[in-house]
This record gives C-alpha cells, structure tokens and sequence, in this order.
C-alpha cells in the first residue's frame, strides 16, 4: 500500500515537472514588435527570424511573464534573468532593419559569443522552456548574418582575407583630413594660453609622449587643482562614439569646449581665451587663412578635433598579423587572442580600437564597487548624465589600443598593473577565475597592440 501511494507520488511528481516544459512548447514563446519589422535581406531574415522568436523575452522591455510567474519565489527568479538579460543587450534597440544602419559591431560580438559558447538561455530557463535555445540551423543562420555584416560593413581595406569577419579590424595608416588644420590643431593643442594662469595644455593630461595620458590616478589641474576621475588617451579618440567616461560630449568638438572652462581643470574663460590668442599676429595669419572668421571658439575647437583625430597608431604588431603576417605574433600572443575571444572580452572590446563603441556597467557579474568601496560620484557613469538608474556604473567601454602604455587603468586610475586589470575584468564582467597562465597570455597579447605615432612606437 505504501509503495503504491510512493509511486503515485513520483508519478505527480513528474507530471508536475513536465507540465510546464510542456505548456510553453504548445504555447509558444511571445511575440513582441520585433516580429513587426520587415527584412529585406534574406540573410538577415533568416538569423533575425530566430533571434526575435527565441530571446527576446530576456532582451526587450516588452518581456512578458509566464503564468506560473505567480507561482512562490518563481517571479523573483523570472524577474532577475529578465533583468540582467536586458542590461547585457536590448534586442529591441540592436536589431533595427537595415535601413537604419548595419547592426553594430558591439551587438554583433554579443550575440556570437552566445551562440558559439552556448551560453545562453541560462540551464533553468531550457529546463522550462525546450524550445527556447537557438537550434543548429538556427545557430549556423545566426552566425553567417554576422560574418556578412561583418564584412560588407566593418572589414578593413587591407585585412588579410582570413580576418575580413573577425570582431576586430586593424587601424587605418591615417585620416583624411586638412594637414593645415591639423597643424594648427597641433599648436593649439600644446598651447598653455588655453589655461587660466598660462600654466597648463590639452597635452598636459594627453602627453603624446605618454600614450595620449598623463599617467596619474587623476590629472592635475591650474592651482593644484584636482580631477577626480582617469585621464583616458586621446590616441585614436576620433573612433570613439562619444567622449569622456560617462559620454556627455557627442563629438570631439564638445569634448574639447569643456576642459577649457573647467575649474578645475584649465579654469579659463573662453572669451578671455580667444581675446589672448587674437594677440598673436602670426596665430591670428594661421587662422585666417583656414577660417572666414579667423579666431573664434568654434574654430579653436574644431582645429583642436581635427587634430585629435589625426592621432591614429597604427602598424602594431596585431594590425600586421590581421594584414596576413602570421610571423608578426608568437605562438603565445597568438594563445592569447584566442583566450580574449573565448573569455568574451571582445563582446566589448570590438572593432578598429578594440571598445569605445558601448557602455557597459562596471561590476556585471561581481560588484566591483561594493568590494572597493568609497563610492563617489565619478563611480555612478553615465547616470550622471542620464539620470536613469539602468545607467548606474555604467562606462563608455576604453580602448584597448596602446593599453600596455597608458597606466594606470579604470575610471578610478586604481590598477597599475595589467595582468591585474585582466583579472579583475574576467572576474567581474565575465564572472570567471582566469588561471595565473590565462591571465599572462592575455597581457601578452594586448602588449601587441601598441602602435606608432609618427613612424615610432609608442613608449
């Protein structure tokens, strides 16, 4: 009797189990307004159609909770999936149709690190939901609608044929831009009358000499002042998307009005500025000749950016291995490539100057900021420009370009040594424990992307 009644048991048991697996295959997952969207490439069709039937129900503000949402416990844990897959990719904002644009390098990365590594849906979420995983065919169509991409919108000139779809690509040998203007841009750019007391340049926190920094935890302003967040490079910062940590300048032009006026940066005003520079007859001959107006804040700026934008490194020892010289890398560097790729660092650090594309929250998978603790109001990223709490410790993701020069690294300037920053990166974005051997292949190849200004690597 009582092993019956025990039968019986597990027999509800399972029925139990099963029953939900079961619903939502015959239910099927949610549509959203991604389903909408009409596709004109076949190849994109093809991958779009399984990304917007099997993850978006984890990547859209339009998630939709299953029933047994309601169930003990079960909505917290629904909840939380949903939440942390929205805060690593919103599928509703990546996947516009290509009239919009090619999707972006970062959602590229993304998604194929998911279906190579398999990674995703999370193992409780197969276990309810035996459809929710990309199936082969689905995976392979994923997969070729991002080397496509890749290659028709990303691949550089000269990439060896073997690269032309690899996440990333080499620098370009320079810019197209007006060598005059570069030239001023140049003079400006060291010129200390930019600063209230005559004392410091936009090269005092961007030495040239220095890996585009100033190789401080924080820059030092006019009067002592202090900064209080890192001095990022401004080598090859006309690739970037936005400028500053947190993204508040859309462009180099804006970038380069703000330090100007900065109390504690440069504490100057800028119409005392433009009225010292018009003194200088020969300056005031440089600008007329390139500008109607002659010197105005405008076209200090935009001379500025010019010239920043001129600041390109290429020829390092990646950019030459990506050109098809397999001899420009060790067999280690090369390990170590393929361990960045693995690790999911290029999920972030993509394209041309390897990041600068996106901003993601520092502390994705570990709290960063609880364990140093001190948070100040630097810590908080690009909230402070947006006021909106999904952007809390969020960052504009740095170049890796030239990385072996420019310590000391994060916002915070608080890690001056490199394997250290590969350890703290893989534990706290990627939630992994990279052995002492990982960790050295890595640096090893990020060593490799120094590059050359001027014909002369960079020291």
């Amino acid at each position: 009797m009582k092993s019956n009644r025990f039968l019986w048991l597990v027999v509800v048991i399972v029925v139990l189990l099963l029953a939900l697996p079961v619903s939502n295959l015959l239910v099927g997952l949610p549509s959203t307004s991604l389903s909408q969207m009409e596709i004109q490439d076949a190849v994109y069709a093809e991958a779009f159609g399984a990304l917007s039937a099997k993850c978006v129900n984890c990547h859209t503000t339009e998630h939709q909770l299953p029933f047994y949402a309601r169930l003990p416990i079960a909505r917290g844990v629904i909840e939380k999936d949903m939440e942390e897959g929205l805060e690593h990719l919103d599928l509703k904002a990546a996947l516009r149709p290509e009239a919009d644009g090619p999707v972006s390098e970062v959602v590229l990365a993304k998604v194929e690190h998911q279906v190579v590594s398999e990674a995703m849906p999370p193992g409780r979420y197969r276990l309810l939901h035996w459809n929710g995983g990309l199936n082969d065919s689905e995976a392979e169509a994923v997969l070729a609608w991002i080397g496509k991409t890749r290659e028709g919108n990303y691949a550089a000139a000269d990439v060896s044929l073997s690269f032309r779809q690899e996440a990333v690509q080499p620098l370009p040998q320079s810019g197209d831009l007006d060598s005059l203007k570069v030239a001023l841009g140049n003079k400006l750019f060291h010129d200390t009358r930019l600063s209230g007391d005559h004392s410091i340049s936009c090269a005092s926190c961007h030495g040239l000499d220095k890996g585009g920094t100033d190789r401080k935890q924080v820059s030092d302003g006019v009067g002592g002042a202090r900064g209080n967040i890192n001095s990022p490079t401004v080598y090859n910062s006309g690739f970037q998307f936005v400028q500053f940590w947190d993204g508040r300048a859309p462009t180099l032009e804006e970038q380069a009005k703000g330090p100007v006026a900065n109390p504690v940066e440069m504490a100057a005003e800028w119409p005392v500025v433009i009225e010292t520079l018009k003194e200088d007859g020969e300056l005031l001959k440089e600008f007329e000749a390139l500008y109607p107006e002659g010197i105005t804040q405008e076209n200090v700026v935009d001379a500025i950016a010019t010239f920043e934008r001129s600041l390109i490194t290429p020829n390092s020892a990646f950019d030459k291995y990506l050109r098809g010289d397999s001899n420009a890398l060790t067999e280690e560097e090369k390990q170590g490539y393929a361990l960045f790729k693995s690790s999911g660092c290029q999920t972030c650090h993509v394209g041309k100057i390897l990041g600068g594309q996106s901003f993601e929250k520092m502390g994705r998978e570990a709290d960063y900021f609880a364990n140093r603790g001190g948070v100040q109001e630097p810590d908080y990223g690009r909230f402070n420009v947006t006021k909106e709490e999904a952007d809390r410790h969020r960052f504009k993701v740095p170049t890796l370009r030239n990385i072996a020069v420019t310590a000391p690294y994060f916002h915070d300037g608080s890690t001056g040594d490199l394997a250290e920053v590969v350890e703290k990166m893989a534990y706290y974005e990627m939630g992994l424990r990279l052995s002492d051997r990982e960790v050295e292949q890595i640096v090893r190849f990020l060593h490799t992307l120094t590059g050359e200004y001027q014909g002369r690597l960079l020291q």
